[in-house]
């Protein structure tokens, strides 16, 4: 089986991940590591917040053993100390860390990838232990169960995936999704624009997985709020800027109000000076609770929740509007008889009139 399609994650995407769930210390994972981006990116991240790499440990897996040397050779070169396992190898089949817990994953996985089991294989594999198998035509749910199995009890994952992922009833698929949400491990989900993979136009979300959602407390100082049967919805797909003909990427403002969106939902304060409190905005974000998600059949696409942007109201009264636009539209009725009569003098000049 080939881990086909492995697609380069943009690097504004690879930048929101890292904002959002914020590897400072503890074990990184990445089951389908391609070069590297994703290791050095968290590392860039913590960096740039005065952290310090020695209190992260990376641990990774490749397919494709060009690639996975190239992987190796990335982290070198950077002074990174990374575990990709002994050689390159399928992460369902030759899982290269079988034990291991990690507190922050990240990863893109191959999307919508066929045929990635047999139909006699890893049936009964532990990964998906108390769910349905995830189906041989579609390996999004496999990918989707292998994070989850390999999380800590306080672990959190942001990943990318096709859109269909978070809604499609394919094969089981919609039975799995709603196991993960009854078992209240979706945090967050994001739907991001178009055009930001230079190989692919299919449209892509970010889903954020947690372990715990439950209000944790350091040295008596609440970090995080109870967010305990609750799923943060982001519409971010007016967001971004074309930076070419044919290509978008999410901006730095962009990146900042999407992730400062979900940390003041999570109940953390921003700074010292300010105390921000989440509010819903129509169009752009909502809290949903698990009662809304099973409204909307377990389906996870932010739309179905965030509704429409309010309309902006310009004070000018709705009888001078209407006025205005019923002028514009005799004019333009007046403008269509004139060239109507044009029309038909030109044919009748020709010969042709009735």
């Amino acid at each position: 089986m080939v881990e086909n399609d492995i697609i380069y994650t943009p690097k504004s995407i690879v930048t929101l991940i890292a904002d959002m769930i914020e590897p400072f210390e503890g074990k990184i994972y990445d089951p389908c590591c391609g070069s590297g981006g994703m290791f050095v990116q968290s590392l860039k991240f913590i960096n740039s917040h005065n952290g310090n790499q020695k209190n992260i440990s990376i641990y990774g897996q490749e397919y494709t053993n060009t690639t996975y040397k190239l992987a190796k050779m990335n982290l070198a070169v950077r002074g990174i100390s990374g575990n990709l396992g002994d050689v390159a190898g399928d992460t369902f089949f030759k899982d290269q860390h079988p034990d291991l817990k990690a507190d922050y994953i990240m990863a893109n996985p191959p999307f919508n990838q066929k045929q990635w089991r047999a139909d006699n294989e890893l049936v009964d594999d532990a990964r998906w232990a108390g769910y349905p198998t995830p189906p041989t035509g579609n390996a999004n749910y496999a990918w989707i169960m292998h994070m989850i199995s390999k999380l800590s009890e306080h672990g959190t994952a942001g990943f990318v995936l096709a859109n269909g992922s978070m809604s499609s009833n394919t094969s089981g698929e919609g039975d799995i999704r709603q196991k993960i949400i009854e078992n209240d491990l979706v945090d967050c989900m994001i739907a991001l624009p178009g055009q930001l993979f230079y190989t692919t136009q299919i449209p892509v979300c970010l889903w954020f997985i947690s372990k715990d959602k439950r209000g944790n407390n350091e040295k008596g100082i609440l970090k995080r709020r109870d967010r305990q049967g609750e799923t943060l919805f982001i519409d971010a797909r007016e967001m971004g800027s074309m930076v070419n003909r044919t290509l978008k990427e999410l901006t730095n403002d962009d990146i900042a109000k999407i992730t400062e969106t979900y940390h003041i939902w999570r109940g953390e304060e921003l700074s010292l000076d300010t105390e921000q409190e989440y509010q819903d905005v129509a169009g752009y974000c909502k809290s949903a609770t698990l009662a809304d998600i099973k409204a909307n059949d377990y389906v996870l696409t932010p739309g179905r929740y965030v509704g429409a942007a309010a309309i902006v109201d310009d004070g000018i009264p709705f009888e001078t509007k209407m006025n205005e636009l019923s002028q514009t539209l005799y004019s333009q009725m007046n403008q269509s008889d004139e060239l109507d009569k044009a029309i038909r003098k030109n044919l009748e000049a020709l010969g042709y009139g009735e």
